[in-house]
């Protein structure tokens, strides 16, 4: 294409939308449509895009991105608890189907045992991209078989550094300038610190700096230095760019600015995967595939046949799936990696294998990924042909210490609410766009996370689709109604609870369906009970004074809020109400119409 970067990006828009609707609307999901606009539009194409190579690079980005959102969702903790999966099955996984793959790529691809064992690795890793998206899309991340993919693709990632790191040593020749392997160690030892060092240190101060600055494109900014830093980092000595992203995700997951960064980084993190499947896409040898289509068949087969059957294994033992979970985990899995394109680009270049043979394995690596959407959607289809005769596991439902109440705004009105809460052992989630606020609650142990409560990417980070009921304590009119408008609209089911600050406003959220609560009233309300009880009216008297006057003034508000745009008739209606009160209040000590019908109704009774 001879236009500018402009021209190639609309185009590149344009592809998506057309071709991901398309084939979401036959059920082949978001990743295919992707791939296909890719092939649509690269060298084997309509040649739109003559060289792919420097696309997938870019885009390449966007794996990044996805790898620090998924490690915003892992605090340490939480990674400690998964040490087992993670080495247990994912070790499992790449050494069974790395040895199986090795013997085959010697037995039947006649190369020797160096070249064959790292065909074998490479072969047995999976994309962390596609199969992420794939479960992403179906929703089930979350579940069984979701979780134990994620634990062996975080092994994969881990096990690709050395696997990298070893091929020029048993090439024919060390690869020139990269020194003895001590001090590659070395430098990824030392890289890794840094990320850690500075992840616990560092990035919370600066995000508390940032925050301060109360300016989003800053922090949308610092948002992107993080994760393309520490990608940098690591690539910078050797190692995975995913992997610096991931444990700088990993090491901010237990901070106050967990949610505002997800919600920052999602959107990039979206279009930069959508470009990188397309670019996958541009790079499978379609020339080589219909030169050879038997020989790329057979190994697309062969190779994805042998993982199918040993991922389902390693699913029912030692991942303690059940079979259907475990036919899921097999067919999301089965498929080659991206990072396979480097693996044998480095082969090829330490003299293990041939340009040939680097070919044929990038098309049948790139033909996987374009059949691995189908796969899941076929086996998907014959398990729900075969409904399972037992009750749904656990993980189909939310887990019950899943918070069900949020509160947006944390200032006084809604800490009130909060340890009313907490005292009642419900568990909440706060969200709260002071960085000052923030820091003061969560000296006290609360689950505060610094944001803007009315944004809906960062509401549904915080997992609000879960949420039974909302309190707005947010004192800013406009953000608050604002706010209660975003979450009536996103989550219309929801119980609403907002703050109001007067009628007006008040009337402003029923508008809504919102629960107004005005945030004076009820303190005014207590102050004059024990005004009147001083004075020396009897308590149990004035008690049931407030609680008239409380009943009086919810009609009024309501009658109100009728004819709130009619100035005469709003002004009839305080009239109105302040001749019913003064009769409720007569009626008390015998004065008044209601006073007389009351004496009328007593001597009846005698």
């Amino acid at each position: 294409m001879h236009g500018g970067g402009l021209e190639l990006a609309l185009v590149f828009l344009l592809a998506a939308v057309i071709a991901v609707p398309v084939f979401r609307r036959f059920g082949l999901g978001a990743v295919l449509g992707y791939l296909a606009a890719g092939v649509a539009l690269g060298p084997y194409g309509a040649r739109v895009v003559r060289d792919a190579a420097p696309v997938l690079t870019a885009a390449e980005i966007g794996v990044v991105m996805m790898l620090f959102v998924i490690g915003l969702e892992l605090s340490p903790s939480r990674l400690r608890v998964m040490r087992k999966p993670v080495f247990g099955a994912g070790g499992a996984q790449f050494v069974a189907c790395g040895a199986v793959l090795a013997v085959g790529a010697g037995l039947w691809g006649g190369l020797d045992w160096r070249a064959a064992l790292i065909v074998g690795l490479g072969l047995a890793l999976s994309s962390t991209a596609v199969s992420l998206q794939l479960l992403s899309e179906r929703k089930t991340l979350t579940s069984e078989h979701g979780r134990l993919a994620f634990a062996i693709l975080l092994f994969q990632d881990l096990a690709a550094i050395p696997l990298l790191a070893a091929i020029p040593l048993m090439g024919q020749a060390q690869a020139e300038g990269t020194g003895p392997a001590w001090l590659a160690i070395a430098k990824a030892i030392g890289a890794i610190a840094i990320v850690v060092i500075g992840g616990r240190f560092v990035l919370r101060w600066m995000f508390g700096v940032v925050a301060r600055t109360r300016m989003p494109e800053v922090f949308t900014g610092a948002a992107l230095l993080t994760v393309l830093g520490a990608a940098w980092l690591m690539q910078a000595v050797g190692l995975s760019a995913g992997l610096g992203a991931f444990l700088a995700g990993v090491l901010l997951a237990d901070s106050e600015f967990r949610h505002e960064l997800e919600s920052q980084v999602d959107p990039f993190k979206g279009l930069l995967l959508g470009l990188f499947f397309m670019a996958v896409g541009m790079s499978i040898d379609l020339v080589r595939v219909l030169a050879e289509p038997m020989l790329i068949a057979a190994l697309v087969a062969g190779f994805m046949g042998v993982k199918f059957v040993l991922l389902w294994v390693v699913g029912l033992r030692p991942g303690g799936l059940d079979r259907r979970e475990a036919w899921q985990l097999a067919a999301i899995m089965a498929l080659g990696s991206e990072f396979a394109f480097v693996i044998f680009a480095e082969a090829s270049r330490a003299g293990l294998i041939d340009l040939a043979v680097r070919d044929r394995l990038v098309a049948a690596v790139g033909v996987s990924m374009a059949l691995t959407p189908l796969l899941v959607f076929t086996v998907s289809r014959v398990l729900a042909a075969h409904p399972a005769r037992r009750p749904a596991r656990a993980f189909d439902t939310i887990p019950e210490g899943h918070p069900q109440v949020l509160i947006a705004g944390f200032g006084r009105f809604g800490q009130v609410v909060g340890r009313l809460l907490a005292a009642h052992r419900t568990p909440f989630i706060a969200i709260e766009d002071d960085i000052e606020q923030v820091d003061f609650s969560r000296r006290f142990g609360n689950l505060i996370y610094y944001g803007d409560p009315a944004r809906a990417d960062l509401l549904r980070s915080a997992g609000a689709e879960h949420v039974r009921v909302f309190v707005v304590a947010i004192a800013n009119q406009e953000k608050n109604l604002r706010t209660v408008q975003l979450i009536r609209q996103l989550y219309p089911k929801a119980v609403v609870y907002a703050r109001a600050r007067d009628r007006r406003h008040a009337w402003e959220l029923m508008d809504t369906g919102a629960h107004a609560i005005r945030e004076l009233l009820h303190s005014s309300l207590i102050m004059g009970e024990r005004v009147l009880v001083d004075v020396g009216v009897a308590p149990a008297v004035a008690s049931d004074h407030v609680r008239r006057f409380r009943e009086h003034d919810e009609r009024l508000l309501r009658a109100q809020y009728l004819v709130q745009d009619d100035e005469d008739a709003l002004l009839q209606t305080v009239q109105d109400a302040r001749r019913e009160l003064e009769n409720l209040f007569s009626a008390d000590v015998g004065e008044g119409v209601l006073g007389t019908i009351t004496e009328v109704d007593e001597e009846e009774e005698e």
